[in-house]
């Protein structure tokens, strides 16, 4: 059977389609009973046009209890579907929860700006529509044409009204949706920006209590609010005007179906228990639309979550798992590199080649912003390169089963990010705590004897994103966890930018060590400290490599000093 056209569009549609099978089933129950709601209308006629003309006890209690067992197979029938799409919804979000996960990581990582800022409550929030009030008004709606052709069925007029009504209603519920969807999208967008903006600022709430920043950040938050209550409000007050027109017409309905009917009564035209059950069906068949309108913001805040995660799974496709490979020896190549950060249309790395063989010390040297970290990053397959190849072990880094390398990979990244947990659970990179590599790690980053002085010793509590520790003590705990595993590439960004005398003098130990075990480590620094470790040297400039080589022969080439450039008239006059 081939798939209709509109579900290839994403694969959120597709995951949608695949529970088509359900959908089917919680139609054939909506079927049921909204036939069984008719229930209630026969019942009325069977007592105004029969029993009461009868005056019989008997088909009183016949009609009850037929009545009765109709009524609770209406109440299964109810609790079965949305038992059975409750149960769908639910494996919806399991299915789709690792492609989330991992669609909304790939996207941070390569700092994407059109990255969900939400994607596990987008998805909570289609589920919820799917259990919710809406899908079921979207189940019930097919079924007012055939309410309106029973009341035509009971008499011409009183159909006549009801298709009108149903018509007004129709009509406010696509006016409402016009005038309503874009509102409403700009409000959630606006409040989303506001609260990111918020959140990520007080990040940084010990410089803003500091430096006395609270009052400028509030006074931008306050406008930012008020704009956004500004679009709420005249959204709010669109969706309001729209559900009181919706009332005033049912409650219009209501009258005016009972007041024909009485005039029908009158007039001789109807019986008073067709004027009851006209009634009563004129006001199920159009609950659907009323429904709807009521459901409407749901369903608009539900299409902006679908296509917002719709878009981050095209953004980034399900990959193919990579193939196993052997342990890399630690030897890596760039060739021609060009790469920079999303957003920015100029590359901050330009060009850029170079091999370094397995077992290699190399420090990379250059001023600020001359594409230290993004080339670090580079290398690790953080960030992608734009053009040009990155090699480890003459493999492209991005075709690297990232499980498997990551064992063999240290890296520590300029601004030293902990997770909440204990420092064992840090070194030991969230995975099972290997009590000796643990300290085996600790011991290279010479932390092993500062770690024993604290309360609970290598179970010491960190706190979220280790704020309970110095920054010195951080910057060694992520030096740790880059040793830990005995990794055979080893980069480190700026290893000693928090570190005091002690600290650096551990990081130039463990450095030599990892030399002495053939290990390949390349460490971006300031400082000249840690170069007399290296054996080669590299220098960026402006994204460009202009210095690679030996240790001592670049550096005697950046000591030497630059040839002085005469204007060209003092020449003359000389």
């Amino acid at each position: 059977m081939k798939t209709p056209a509109p579900f290839h569009r994403g694969e959120l549609g597709r995951a949608l389609w695949g529970f088509r099978r359900e959908l089917l089933f919680v139609g054939a129950l909506s079927f049921l009973s909204n036939l069984l709601m008719l229930a209630p209308t026969i019942y009325m006629l069977q007592i105004f046009d029969r029993v009461l003309a009868s005056q019989s006890e008997m088909t009183l209690l016949a009609v009850s209890l037929i009545t009765l067992l109709l009524f609770g197979t209406l109440a299964l029938s109810e609790w079965l579907r949305s038992r059975l799409l409750v149960r769908a919804s639910l494996r919806f979000e399991r299915q789709l929860s690792t492609r989330v996960f991992n669609g909304s990581f790939r996207a941070y990582l390569g700092q994407s700006a059109s990255v969900a800022p939400r994607p596990f409550a987008d998805l909570s929030q289609i589920r919820q529509f799917l259990t919710g009030q809406g899908i079921f008004a979207l189940f019930d709606a097919p079924w007012t044409p055939i309410y309106i052709a029973v009341i035509f069925v009971l008499h011409p007029w009183l159909g006549v009204l009801a298709l009108a009504f149903a018509l007004v209603q129709a009509a406010l519920a696509w006016f409402g949706q016009r005038r309503t969807v874009a509102p409403s999208e700009a409000v959630l967008q606006a409040t989303g920006q506001t609260m990111s903006e918020l959140q990520s600022k007080l990040r940084n709430v010990e410089v803003l209590e500091s430096m006395g920043m609270v009052a400028a950040l509030q006074a931008r938050w306050n406008r930012q609010h008020a704009a956004c209550m500004d679009k709420s409000t005249r959204a709010q007050g669109l969706i309001h005007r729209v559900a009181g027109w919706s009332k005033f017409i049912r409650y219009s309905q209501q009258s005016l179906a009972l007041g024909a009917g009485a005039l029908l009564v009158i007039d001789g035209q109807l019986s008073p228990g067709a004027m009851i059950a006209a009634n009563v069906l004129m006001g199920r068949a159009l609950a659907p639309i009323d429904l709807l309108l009521g459901a409407w913001r749901g369903f608009v805040s539900c299409r902006c979550a679908f296509q917002r995660l719709d878009r981050l799974l095209a953004d980034f496709p399900e990959q193919p798992p990579a193939p196993s490979r052997a342990a890399p020896t630690g030897q890596i190549s760039l060739q021609g590199v060009f790469a920079g950060a999303a957003g920015r249309a100029t590359p901050i790395l330009k060009n850029v080649s170079f091999a370094i063989p397995a077992g290699t010390v190399v420090a990379v040297l250059g001023p600020s912003g001359s594409g230290k970290s993004t080339l670090v990053k580079v290398m690790v397959g953080i960030w992608a390169a734009t053009r040009g190849a990155v090699l480890l072990d003459g493999v492209p880094v991005r075709d690297w089963n990232r499980l498997e390398l990551g064992p063999h990979l240290g890296y520590l990244p300029q601004d030293v990010e902990l997770f909440g947990g204990s420092i064992a659970q840090n070194i030991a990179r969230l995975g099972e705590v290997d009590s000796r590599k643990v300290i085996e790690a600790a011991c290279g980053a010479g932390l092993h004897e500062t770690i024993l002085r604290f309360p609970q010793g290598y179970d010491t509590l960190i706190g979220d994103a280790g704020h309970l520790l110095s920054g010195g003590q951080r910057q060694r705990i992520g030096l740790a966890r880059a040793l830990y595993g005995d990794p055979s590439l080893i980069v480190l960004d700026e290893p000693n930018a928090n570190l005091d005398d002690a600290g650096e003098a551990a990081l130039l130990r463990a450095i030599r060590a990892l030399k002495a075990k053939g290990k390949t480590v390349l460490l971006v620094t300031h400082r000249q400290g840690v170069v007399g470790v290296a054996d080669r040297l590299m220098v960026l400039s402006d994204g460009e490599l202009t210095a690679d080589g030996p240790r001592d022969a670049v550096l005697a080439s950046l000591r030497r000093p630059a040839p002085v450039v005469r204007p060209a008239a003092l020449v003359q006059s000389a």
